[in-house]
């Protein structure tokens, strides 16, 4: 699998992406599903809402157990991949090119990179 080099790293194997408008998407990296089995359902907090850092913002159901997203820094929630409702799947197949949210951080994430 290839991975992308633009990408930083939280502990808990949240990728983030910096955009051109210095948003932030995050989706999950290839271990958790890998450790986790298939994911089959992703919950998050709606757009608007308010995330401090390392707070629980979501989670990730597999087929061999439910763990939480944490948020990587303050931020609010721009937007969820609402494809993901349907098709959570994606995340196995494409983790790196499957974001589950937008993030509008309060601060820019050039410290990230664990």
């Amino acid at each position: 699998m290839k991975i992308p080099d633009d990408l930083k790293y939280t502990p808990e194997h949240l990728w983030v992406r910096t955009t051109e408008d210095g948003s932030v998407l995050a989706g999950i990296t290839d271990y958790a599903p890998e450790l986790l089995g298939d994911i089959v359902y992703v919950e998050t907090e709606q757009p608007g809402a308010a995330l401090k850092a390392n707070s629980v913002c979501g989670l990730q159901e597999s087929v061999k157990a439910t763990s939480d997203l944490y948020a990587p820094q303050d931020s609010e929630v721009v937007a969820t991949n609402t494809v993901l409702q349907d098709s959570p799947e994606l995340i196995d197949e494409a983790p790196y090119d499957t974001w589950i949210f937008r993030l509008k951080p309060k601060m820019p994430m050039t410290w990230l990179n664990c």
